[in-house]
């Protein structure tokens, strides 16, 4: 999954994004409304946590300009402002959840998941195929109840390819969903972690199949 912050703040910023790495998300930042409006058009963002109080636009600009883009993507208002007011309209405007500074980081990790589970039309947070069960809430995986040890980038890319079962989700997606836009890639990168996975995978009767220039596909053997 990929997620975008919207904060001027650099240290809580920098605390954010460290939280939602170690959770497996491919996360972006940037500071500003304009690099927001042009960045969230262009990613497949799986939910963007907004603050208001940017320094070249107002929040609530960046979400009006956001959703008169049809940009449909999952979006939290982060925000020190606590008028009932503020809340209400960034509401009425298209946001979909509201989180007031100070905020404990559990409770926006928290938020976060439900937006991004809502978003995807999977609601529920733990995901299970046949033996293959993903609680989504604490990244913990079992294959016949044994705990799979998966790396961050691993359990990344098998809850993409859950999200999408039965379905080719092209490489382009996968690299999305598991890298942010300034991480290392190596042109090999994505391979590598499916072929980890596909190891791993082995005693749960689950395959992982290469489609020749489309991407991967998850399915029982």
């Amino acid at each position: 999954m990929r997620l975008l912050i919207v904060e001027d703040d650099a240290a809580l910023a920098r605390g954010i994004l460290k939280v939602f790495r170690n959770e497996g998300l491919a996360v972006d930042h940037v500071s500003r409304g304009q690099d927001a409006l042009e960045i969230v058009r262009l990613e497949p963002y799986s939910a963007v946590i907004l603050d208001l109080g940017l320094p070249d636009m107002d929040g609530l600009a960046v979400l009006k300009q956001m959703r008169a883009a049809h940009v449909n993507v999952p979006i939290l208002i982060l925000t020190a402002r606590d008028a009932t007011s503020d809340r209400v309209q960034g509401l009425d405007q298209g946001a979909d959840d509201y989180l007031s500074k100070p905020f404990a980081i559990q409770e926006l990790e928290a938020r976060v998941r439900a937006l991004i589970r809502r978003g995807q039309g999977n609601p529920e947070p733990v995901m299970t195929l046949g033996t293959l069960k993903l609680d989504r809430a604490t990244g913990a995986t079992y294959v016949a109840g044994e705990l799979l040890d998966l790396t961050r980038r691993e359990r990344a890319v098998l809850e993409t390819l859950m999200v999408k079962v039965g379905s080719v989700v092209p490489k382009t997606r996968l690299t999305a969903d598991v890298f942010g836009y300034d991480d290392p890639v190596g042109p090999n990168a994505l391979e590598v972690y499916i072929a980890r996975l596909r190891r791993k995978l082995e005693p749960s009767g689950l395959e992982i199949v290469t489609v020749r220039g489309l991407g991967y596909l998850l399915r029982t053997k």
